[in-house]
């Protein structure tokens, strides 16, 4: 490349008036935003002595659960989508044929790996069936890695805990349950 091709265009370094060059706009710009953040809603909360607000769960993504029908059967019918979508590989399911007619399969064994889950809600949008959902408990505690592998009894116990308080995002939403 030649300095004196005329495809090249060369720009002149713009001249820097008196307060460009002593910063002092930018110092007083960024004292009003902290100005404004120290006047503004609190937003940390001191948990565990308050509980946080969560402003609406249908939205919020925390500890997962297995939804049952209206015989009280898993709703889960072993399609292994959820596993497939899930980035973090953190879902096993072991399918086996199902006793019920109306349909194949079902999960023998069903366990996430809630130390390795991601909660990003990908296994949620996959389910064809609205098997799988993720509810608002927050406070999710284990002392070792085998407590947070949730297996579908404890899954299945995550939906008894929950369902009155929060009914299936898919009836919220409207569609069926």
């Amino acid at each position: 490349m030649k300095p004196d091709d005329r495809d090249i265009k060369w720009i002149e370094e713009p001249q820097l008036g008196l307060a460009g060059r002593m910063y002092l706009p930018l110092i007083f710009g960024g004292l009003t935003t902290t100005g404004k953040h120290l006047v503004g809603q609190k937003v940390t909360v001191s948990y565990p002595e308050e509980e946080p607000e969560i402003g609406n769960p249908l939205i919020y993504r925390g500890v997962h659960r297995l939804n049952k029908d209206d015989q009280g059967r898993v709703k889960c019918v072993a399609c292994f989508l959820c596993a497939t979508a899930c980035p973090a590989h953190c879902i096993d399911i072991i399918g086996v044929e199902s006793p019920w007619q109306d349909r194949e399969k079902y999960p023998e064994s069903f366990t996430i790996d809630e130390l390795r889950c991601i909660y990003c809600g990908m296994c949620e949008e996959a389910c064809p069936v609205d098997a799988i959902e993720l509810t608002s408990l927050y406070n999710l505690t284990g002392r070792s890695r085998e407590e947070m592998m949730f297996d579908k009894e404890k899954l299945l116990s995550v939906y008894d805990a929950t369902k009155d308080k929060e009914p299936m995002k898919s009836a919220a939403l409207g569609g069926t349950v």
